[in-house]
């Protein structure tokens, strides 16, 4: 009966303490790696959302002949501006499939100027800190600087 016992004991209390320890380890040294890059896929998506909105307005002037202006704002995209020139030739359904100007990956509203200061409009999110400038995360992404 002795011998049977032997054979089933369980782990020992340094054994699991060592298993304990490994485990911390590891995640100190991955966990890092994984917040930063959560900020990178932030920007990137920002990004794609940029080039998004983008074609919408490039649509919007293909059948309307001018861009939205900044009081009619990016809600022109998705429903016919009723202040400013009135576009002639608005697409019903509007320019987004999903009916709705996102937000950038922070939660903001992405900023739109037109005329813009670097071309015909400019369109940006303000970064992770929401304020104007910034560095890194905080930087803001801007349409113009986007390749």
């Amino acid at each position: 009966m002795i011998n049977r016992l032997r054979g089933n004991r369980g782990f020992t209390l340094i054994e699991i303490m060592v298993v304990i320890a490994i485990l911390a380890l590891l995640a100190a040294l991955v966990a890092p790696k994984l917040i930063g890059r959560s900020d990178d896929a932030k920007v990137a998506d920002a990004k794609i959302q940029i080039k998004n909105l983008e074609t919408a307005l490039k649509l919007y002037k293909l059948d309307n002949g001018i861009y939205p202006s900044t009081e009619q704002g990016l809600a022109a995209l998705i429903e016919k501006p009723t202040v400013g020139q009135i576009p002639n030739k608005y697409k019903a359904e509007g320019y987004l499939e999903s009916k709705q100007v996102p937000k950038d990956p922070w939660g903001n509203d992405f900023a739109y100027l037109s005329p813009g200061e670097h071309g015909d409009y400019d369109l940006y999110s303000l970064g992770a800190d929401g304020v104007k400038g910034g560095e890194e995360k905080n930087a803001d992404i801007e349409s113009w600087n986007i390749q």
